[in-house]
């Protein structure tokens, strides 16, 4: 269980230092774009159809059993068959999920971002043309909003961290690349045609890309001196 805080102080320093607190308010800036351009309502008035609901489904179980489940599963193959490596990868993907749900969360207790009209997963077809656009809607302050719904998506937020993360961990694999992207855009285009807005997947690909390749860096067993580079001093 040490072994999942390896480096977490240093870690989180370095996710709110230098370029890459850059990384942050550029998801703050595109979000503030996106909204006052009205793309957030305009892309959800577009993707509430009866498909995107059937697609979405799938990919918002996946990213709420997987960061679980399948960290579990890497860290079981790596005790029974006794790999330091997929145990080393199993405990940095387990940090960026844990990492990724904390931070977005925390973001979330401040921004209380109203979630986007949905009647399941889809927006109903009698009121199409009478709702309102709600993609303003901003609670700012301390738990208005609460911490379960709003900027940004803490699915997306945790299957970046965890892609990334994997991705930063083996670089030269092509096909753990294809696989982790696919994953991690599948989870968050899902999120944002069904409980949340564009711009909550937008911010949180940005911040959990940030998250993971930190998180990737300190796990690196081949380069300690990796996570220097990540910090991007100031």
């Amino acid at each position: 269980m040490p072994e999942l805080f390896h480096k977490l102080p240093t870690n989180v320093i370095t996710i709110f230092s230098g370029r890459n607190l850059l990384a942050h308010a550029a998801a703050i800036g595109l979000t503030i774009c996106l909204v006052h351009f009205g793309l957030d309502w305009a892309y959800y008035r577009e993707t509430r159809a009866g498909v995107f609901a059937q697609i979405a489904l799938p990919a918002i179980m996946l990213g709420s059993v997987v960061p679980v489940l399948g960290t579990v599963a890497i860290l079981m193959s790596g005790w029974i068959c006794k790999h330091r490596l997929l145990l080393n990868t199993g405990w940095g993907m387990g940090q960026a999920a844990i990492l990724g749900y904390l931070i977005s969360i925390s973001y979330k207790a401040w921004t209380g971002r109203i979630p986007p009209p949905f009647r399941g997963f889809k927006m109903s077809a009698a009121n199409a043309n009478s709702l309102t656009d709600t993609s303003h809607g901003f609670q700012l302050g301390f738990l208005k909003g609460g911490i379960f719904w709003g900027w940004p998506s803490s699915h997306t937020t945790i299957a970046f961290a965890m892609s990334v993360c994997l991705i930063t961990l083996f670089p030269k694999q092509k096909l753990i690349l294809v696989l982790a992207l696919i994953y991690a855009f599948y989870v968050g285009l899902a999120v944002s045609v069904s409980i949340h807005w564009l711009s909550e997947f937008v911010a949180g690909a940005i911040i959990g890309s940030v998250i993971g390749r930190v998180v990737g860096a300190g796990f690196d067993p081949n380069s300690e001196a990796r996570i220097s580079d990540i910090r991007m001093s100031k």
